[in-house]
């Protein structure tokens, strides 16, 4: 590892500690010798990095400090290309468009050499064997996650039979043939998922949720531990 990388590792450590840390923790974290760790840590406080502390009492970064352009490794280069070309391929227009404009800030900031092995990359997002038909916007879907607020949906199942629920909206996971909706269904009183293929027709209500999130996140993983579900696009734990 270059002293470059280990720098920038340092940082990305620090930014994980809300609290000061004491210099030995952070030298075996990262495997350098104390005397190490406070040569870097003292580079990186007269390079303008906002660390606080000394030897002894332990060290904080302050909050808001922006790292500097982010020095990626083959793999994590590999994974960002792929993992952005997959959205730009399979999703929406408006994640598509996010994903290559990102794509190309990170571009435009990656040293020469790394900027040259992003545009030859050769992993490549194959073409599905279908495509998903949408009647509902995921735009308006995933506006309603970030909102926390009710939906009024109409849902027609594998057997043709519609229904109308109301449904606390709290993620959407995506598949290569399809798209899951979880939720908290008030009609059953628990989670459901319902695909979006398959909503009809949605109204985004003015009334919010009554709880976060990531409160219903955490209630669902707990939950799916329990029950040994997972989130399928044909399964039982898609509502039916």
């Amino acid at each position: 590892m270059s002293r470059a990388e280990r720098l920038l590792q340092l940082l990305q450590v620090l930014r994980r500690y809300r609290r000061p840390v004491s210099g030995q923790a952070l030298s075996d974290e990262l495997g350098v010798s104390i005397r190490t760790l406070y040569r870097d840590i003292a580079s990186l406080q007269a390079q303008g990095a906002m660390i606080e502390g000394e030897p002894g009492i332990g060290y904080v970064m302050k909050p808001g400090f922006m790292l500097p352009p982010i020095m990626l490794g083959s793999e994590e280069l590999d994974a960002l290309v792929l993992g952005m070309r997959w959205v730009a391929d399979r999703c929406d227009k408006t994640l598509s468009s996010g994903a290559l404009s990102a794509l190309a800030k990170i571009a435009a900031v990656l040293p020469a050499e790394l900027h040259r092995e992003l545009e030859e990359s050769s992993l490549l997002v194959g073409a599905p064997l279908t495509r998903p038909t949408h009647t509902i916007s995921p735009d308006l879907l995933r506006a309603a996650v970030r909102a926390e607020q009710k939906l009024d949906i109409t849902y027609v199942n594998g057997a043709g039979i519609h229904s109308r629920r109301i449904v606390w909206p709290f993620a959407l996971v995506y598949f290569d043939q399809s798209r899951v909706l979880m939720c908290w269904c008030e009609l059953r009183a628990d989670f459901r998922n319902f695909r979006s293929d398959r909503i009809l027709s949605v109204e985004q209500m003015e009334e919010r949720y009554p709880k976060k999130r990531s409160t219903l996140l955490r209630e669902w993983r707990k939950f799916n531990q329990v029950a040994s579900r997972t989130i399928l696009p044909e399964s039982d734990s898609i509502d039916r």
